[in-house]
């Protein structure tokens, strides 16, 4: 991961708002451990270093694409060890693609079978729905 250790620090809110994501976000990534704890002022106040602020931005991407908070902590300490290889986050991509393409298999075949069912339901006022019918029996 690119760091750099120019620009100001910021405060959990400007930080939330530059990065649009939620405060609360922020706090449970740090008590989860995936975030730094961060710098403090005399006051207090959480501070965000340029650092901290690349490393929140990686980890929402890997979270809007889909990485399970387990595979983001393995990327991550890939990426605190300095020592992993491009070939070693090609395999844990790989891992998590062939996921991703089981995950859309299963959405097509769901897909279909609502297709199917919501064909037999007319939509009327009567209590008997295919829909629930299919479901039952499926």
């Amino acid at each position: 991961m690119k760091k750099t250790h120019s620009g100001e620090p910021l405060k959990r809110g400007t930080l939330a708002k530059k990065l649009k994501c939620n405060l609360e976000t922020i706090r449970y990534y740090e008590n989860i451990g995936i975030m730094p704890q961060p710098m403090r002022t005399p006051s207090g106040h959480r501070l965000y270093s340029q650092s901290d602020q690349e490393r929140l931005r990686f980890i929402l991407r890997c979270r809007e694409l889909g990485f399970s908070i387990e595979e983001l902590r393995k990327l991550l300490s890939m990426v605190d060890s300095d020592g992993y290889t491009c070939g070693e986050v090609y395999a844990l991509t790989q891992k998590y693609l062939h996921s991703v393409t089981n995950k859309i298999a299963d959405l097509k075949k769901l897909e279909r079978t609502l297709k199917a069912i919501s064909k037999e339901c007319a939509g009327g006022d009567t209590p008997d729905c295919p829909i629930i019918e299919a479901l039952y029996l499926d």
